[in-house]
């Protein structure tokens, strides 16, 4: 009797063979496709047939959009999280969404084996054995293109002997899209002198092609989250989504970024992030208004902390369970409107307000008058803290 064998698929090149191989081996095979944003619906149909066409015997396709929004992406919107200052985090996060509920699947299916098509060389071969391992341990687990050292080549020559073959062309360059941003990795992004072309962005317009007049959107937050445009509610992932359209029209949310991997060495990719491009600025204006200078110090040290640990595929980590709560006590007071402009690639905060805003209860405008002390109170603490600068400068000249 044939074992169960459960295949995380996305229709690539490597799940494309692997679904093939196990299936010519005599297992039955469950594709299971976790869809964490950017697939449409014709998409989806075009995955399934393509499943059942390379010898999968049950193909499963999971909406991954509300547990990657609602357990991931709201802690990355509170803390602001920006690896390296430019990436907002747009794989790791997706990587351990789909690695979750890609085993709950598998064990629902009652499959023996757990299959993922990462290579030996990148981040994405930890975040799924690691969390994995943490969801069904004791569980079998098999990566053969990492395990095996199968290169790309060989795997489109195995397939194209059977008549088989990826969904989408192999490229030099591969393309990551998801709910949070889009990565391009391969070929000229390997050399960190080489300008990305247009063909490492596939979801944005090309800012200098983008309309010139821009166009405004105003961002209504409640506890740290968006929770409307203009003045249509809506929360949750298709906020996201809904931003991602607006930026992407105007050439929002392009970049670079070189960083350390999990495994020491050095990775760099390009990528499209409109939504986020556009949301995190605007959350971190707001937090400016209604958040003391001692919160926002502590939050960003932790935010860079929290996205280490998600980058790391270290999420599972009770540190990162401490810092959500510090977060969401943070957020409290994280509430009001932020109008944002977009053009042509570039986003400006134009304007913001909170019913908890800390400058609408100061009595004081910065630069002209005050009504919280006077100005013999100002001069002598001017001259106190100063003291350090003048006793430094008194002992140079001993």
């Amino acid at each position: 009797m044939s074992s169960t064998v459960a295949v995380a698929f996305s229709g690539g090149l490597d799940t494309s063979w692997l679904v093939a191989r196990y299936a010519e081996r005599g297992h039955r095979v469950v594709a299971i496709t976790v869809d964490t944003g950017g697939w449409t619906p014709e998409g989806r149909t075009a995955l399934r047939k393509h499943a059942l066409t390379l010898g999968a015997g049950e193909h499963v396709l999971i909406d991954g959009r509300e547990p990657l929004y609602n357990d991931h992406i709201a802690w990355l919107i509170r803390g602001n999280v920006l690896r390296g200052g430019v990436y907002p985090l747009c794989v790791g996060v997706e990587r351990i969404v789909q690695a979750q509920l890609f085993a709950q699947a598998a064990k629902a299916c009652g499959a023996e084996l757990l299959v993922h098509g990462s290579t030996g060389a990148g981040n994405d071969q930890v975040r799924f054995d690691v969390t994995l391992r943490a969801i069904l341990p004791g569980a079998k687990i098999e990566a053969p293109i990492r395990d095996e050292a199968v290169t790309r080549e060989q795997s489109a020559a195995w397939l194209s002997e059977r008549g088989l073959g990826p969904m989408q062309s192999d490229a030099t360059l591969s393309i990551n899209r998801g709910l949070w941003g889009t990565t391009a990795g391969g070929g000229v992004t390997h050399d960190p002198w080489s300008e990305p072309g247009e063909d490492a962005f596939t979801t944005t317009i090309d800012p200098q092609q983008a309309p010139t007049e821009g166009a405004s959107v105003v961002l209504r937050f409640r506890e740290g989250l968006p929770v409307g445009l203009d003045d249509t509610p809506i929360e949750g992932w298709p906020v996201v989504e809904a931003l991602h359209d607006l930026g992407a029209a105007h050439g929002i949310g392009r970049g670079v970024h070189l960083g350390d991997t999990i495994l020491g060495i050095k990775g760099r990719v390009a990528f499209e992030a409109p939504a986020a491009a556009i949301l995190l600025p605007a959350h971190r204006e707001l937090e400016k208004l209604v958040l003391t200078a001692g919160q926002r110090s502590v939050k960003d040290h932790l935010g860079d902390l929290y996205g280490q640990l998600v980058h790391e595929a270290r999420g599972l980590d009770p540190l990162a369970r401490d810092i959500e709560a510090l977060l969401a006590s943070s957020q409290r007071r994280v509430e009001g409107e932020v109008r944002v402009r977009v053009r042509q690639g570039s986003v400006q905060i134009t304007g913001v307000r909170s019913p908890y805003s800390l400058m609408a209860v100061q009595e004081t405008a910065y630069g002209e008058h005050t009504g919280l002390w006077s100005g013999g109170d100002a001069r002598g603490f001017a001259r106190i803290h100063g003291v350090p600068a003048y006793l430094a400068a008194r002992a140079s000249e001993v």
